[in-house]
């Protein structure tokens, strides 16, 4: 088989590319070893908690032990099924602040400034405000991503965002808007009550397209014949067959398998594959390094009334809430109970958030398990901008063997201070009388848990991922010796060949991945296709005025 553009990869950037060059009228083909997304596991929404536990749904990676986390083998769930991690994912959409992308085009990834990216964040974006404010001059009015807000009808979720104000925080009406610093309504890829995947917003309309096909296959390795990418080797069925591109070949793979491919196909650190017996194409020392993510720890408290979504946490009560779902698509089903959010500056002199978090009417594991006591309310925290960074490397040049990840988690002394600092500025504000008539006893770390050793140990007991890996094949100029991609996604050293994913990401950026990662999807089809990229759109974010001399 064979198409003008061969894409590995069907996850949040490679099903947007895959649309926007089936809408230019290029043959494409996918390669996506995943299976269906059908079912109520991944397309209700409150079932989020399952799909990254399921083997058929999830990769299963894990991290090796982490040396300053009790050598805890971290889970880092990528999606493996259409739609990649966009339908396992807790459907949280943020963009980032402007700022990020300004520090991208700093660090070499010239042309994805905030003003070069705005304009595809637009594109890709069909925005629906619910009444909450915001402003529409920076948001999509007919992309292919519906983008949506719970009802926040929780008494719970709207305290959240009044005891933030309380502490003297400001509030937002939309953080994917001027304004990200402060506390408001969160965002969602959902949709009628249904995740709003890429696979259903962008795979779905590409494969009805006659150019457009997907093969379900394991990719083994890129075919490289004098420098120049030429095809795909895959697994299929139990036997290898080679899918070839008569123009390129472009890798969305994930920040774990998109540089596990490239040194399997001979492209990274020189001796390195050279170790593992393989032939080496292209010597590029940054592929696998620059290993980023985001760590946050959930601070847990009982709730003293009966308002959280434990009622539901019962046999009956789950089939309430799938059979309204099921018959309706409405009722609590129909969220992923992310709701309100928060995104603050750690200390005076920080320019722009440090911290997000994530708010939760019920006290409860991401794997599903509900906190022991009953009713309760979370919130998750973390820093945004960690020093540490990690490599993904080969542990054999079998494609069927997983990769080595290290992220190296809490590995710079200032993480230490910063996740501290988040413990106890989420404790300020869940003692504010906004939570007055709700909030019981601290679950998790304790209220007995105070001094900086006693956080450090919690920290290292109870830190999660965020399921943010990223970074792992920077985008940077051309002559720059750590770069993979250069700005138009060319990966650097080999012909035709062309990776775009949240590998690329030169630095994790604020809060959750899967906006930025398809607005590299959208924003590569164009370099992918010769075209003039879409204007930039000149504007300042919010900066708070003070932050040079105050915290908030």
């Amino acid at each position: 088989m064979r198409a003008d553009y061969v894409i590995i990869g069907a996850g949040s950037a490679g099903c947007a590319i895959a649309y926007r060059l089936a809408e230019a009228g290029k043959s494409v083909i996918v390669i996506e070893h995943g299976g269906s997304d059908a079912g109520p596991f991944i397309q209700m929404p409150g079932a989020l908690s399952f799909p990254m536990n399921m083997p058929r749904y999830d990769w299963g990676f894990r991290s090796e032990p982490e040396l300053h986390l009790n050598n805890r083998r971290i889970a880092t769930p990528r999606g493996k099924v259409i739609g990649g991690s966009s339908s396992i994912n807790g459907m949280v959409y943020v963009r980032g602040h402007a700022r990020d992308f300004d520090t991208w085009a700093d660090m070499g990834a010239t042309g994805w400034s905030f003003a070069d990216v705005l304009p595809y964040f637009k594109r890709m974006e069909t925005w629906h405000d619910g009444g909450h404010g915001g402003d529409p001059a920076w948001r999509g009015s007919d992309g292919p991503l519906h983008v949506s807000r719970g009802a926040r009808d929780n008494l719970l979720t709207r305290a959240f965002v009044e005891a933030g104000h309380q502490a003297g925080y400001p509030v937002t009406g939309d953080y994917n808007g001027p304004q990200q610093e402060g506390f408001g309504p969160m965002e969602a890829t959902i949709w009628r009550g249904r995740r709003w995947s890429a696979a259903n917003a962008y795979l779905r309309p590409a494969l009805k397209r006659r150019n457009c096909t997907m093969i379900h296959g394991f990719a083994r390795r890129i075919v490289i014949e004098n420098n120049r990418a030429t095809g795909v080797e895959i697994a299929r069925r139990g036997r290898l067959k080679t899918i070839s591109a008569t123009a390129e070949v472009i890798v969305a793979a994930s920040s774990i398998n998109s540089p596990k491919l490239l040194m399997l196909s001979g492209i990274g650190p020189a001796t390195h594959l050279e170790n593992h017996g393989i032939d080496v194409i292209a010597d590029r020392s940054g592929v696998g390094q620059n290993l980023q993510d985001h760590l946050e720890i959930y601070v847990q408290m009982s709730a003293i009334q009966p308002v959280s979504l434990f009622r539901y946490w019962n046999l009956p009560g789950k089939a309430y809430v799938g059979a309204r779902w099921l018959f309706n698509g409405t009722g609590p089903g129909a969220s992923n109970q992310f709701e309100s959010a928060g995104f603050i500056r750690s200390a005076a002199g920080i320019e722009y958030p440090d911290i997000q978090y994530h708010f939760l009417p019920l006290a409860v594991r991401y794997d599903g398990q509900v906190a022991a006591g009953g009713h309760g309310f979370q919130a998750h925290v973390g820093p945004m901008r960690s020093r540490a960074r990690g490599a993904v490397t080969l542990n054999s040049a079998d494609p069927m063997v997983p990769p080595a990840i290290r992220f190296n988690y809490m590995s710079h002394p200032e993480d230490w201070a910063e996740f501290r600092t988040c413990i106890r500025l989420t404790r300020e504000i869940f003692a504010q009388p906004a939570f007055a008539p709700f909030a019981g006893h601290e679950i998790q770390p304790g209220a007995q848990v105070e001094t900086d050793e006693e956080l450090n140990a919690a920290i290292r007991d109870h830190v999660e991922s965020a399921f943010h890996p990223c970074g792992t094949c920077r985008m940077g100029r051309a002559d720059d010796p750590g770069a993979v991609v250069d700005p138009q996604c060319r990966v650097i050293g080999v012909d035709n060949l062309r990776l775009a994913d949240s590998s690329v990401f030169p630095q994790i950026t604020n809060g959750n991945l899967n906006a930025p990662s398809i607005m590299v999807g959208e924003k590569a089809a164009d370099h992918i296709l010769g075209r003039t990229p879409l204007s930039p759109e000149i504007t300042e974010p919010w900066i708070n005025p003070a932050w040079r001399t105050a915290q908030r």
